[in-house]
Parts: C-alpha cells; structure tokens; sequence
C-alpha cells in the first residue's frame, strides 16, 4: 500500500540541521515509537508529507525542505522586549532559575492564545523574548524509513488524526 492521502502512515526519522557548517540532529524518532499521522490530515510540514506521498512499507527517504517551507525564515519583529516586572511571581520576585538565558517559556497573548518563547536576555528593565520557532530559518534534512502505511477508518478521517496505542485517545 501507497502513502497517500487519508492513510495511516508510521515513519522512523532523524531531523537534522545545519549548525555552523555541520549537520546536527534535531529530533528524531523513537526506535520502539515511530511517528504516526494521518496522510492529508495537515498536522505536518505540507512538504514533509508530499516527499513521503506514494513511498510504501520498507522504502527509505531522505529530503531537504528549504527554510521558506518548513518554519519560515526568521522574524525580527518576533523578538521582544518583556517589562520585567511581568515575569514577577507573587512575592514580586522573578524566579532566576526560569527565567534565564536560553530558556523556553510558555507565554500566552492579549488573546489567550498559548505559545512558546525563548529568553534571549535578561536585564534590569526587560526580558527579551524570541517567539520565532526553534526552526525558523534553517534548512531541514529529514532521512529515515517507512515502518507501515494502512488505510485510515472512517472515525479518523473525520477526527483528522490517528487514534489507537500511539495516536490520540478520547
């Protein structure tokens, strides 16, 4: 069977990046949990799964996506300087094991919208904040193997994602 779309794909990978001249891996999957997702179902990289449309069972991949179509290119305007006094717990002290250089914070917007950011620099006034995606600007270099492909039932298709042992539970 086919990789397309509304069929259940599972794929073992290594993601790999560009770090100062030498590939660095990203992420990967885990040996005994490859990644399963519904083909079409839009919760991956659209590039990532038209690269894997038509492979099979056993058949080995390995793809570039450019920055543009993987996490976009980096933002200026993403990076932001935070008044300190918002990272302030309730004893009006900042928790310095936290919030400190390098450090990923869940943030959320004006709107209750929940997102991640990472501390670029803390000073006395501001904290600055990243919200591009780890991602953003780097080329993405994506090998591995195809561990099985099946059709998708209808209960999924109409969920949009997989269900069962290593998809979603209700």
């Amino acid at each position: 069977m086919n990789i397309s779309n509304n069929k259940v794909v599972s794929v073992h990978y290594v993601l790999q990046i560009d770090v100062n001249g030498e590939k660095v891996v990203a992420d990967k999957s885990d040996l005994e949990n490859p990644l399963q997702f519904l083909h079409g179902g839009g919760s991956l990289l659209p590039e990532f799964e038209s690269n894997l449309e038509g492979l099979k069972k056993g058949d080995d991949f390995s793809f570039k996506i450019e920055a543009t179509n993987g996490y976009g290119e980096r933002d200026a305007s993403a990076v932001i300087p935070i008044p300190i006094d918002s990272f302030k717990g309730e004893n009006g002290e900042i928790d310095t094991e936290m919030v400190k250089q390098g450090n990923v914070l869940p943030m959320v917007d004006q709107e209750g919208n929940q997102m991640q950011a990472i501390v670029i620099e803390v000073n006395e006034d501001h904290v600055v904040m990243d919200f591009n995606h780890p991602l953003a600007g780097k080329e993405l270099f994506f090998s591995g193997s195809v561990a099985d492909v099946r059709e998708a039932t209808k209960e999924e298709i109409d969920h949009g994602h997989v269900h069962g042992p290593a998809g979603h539970q209700h």
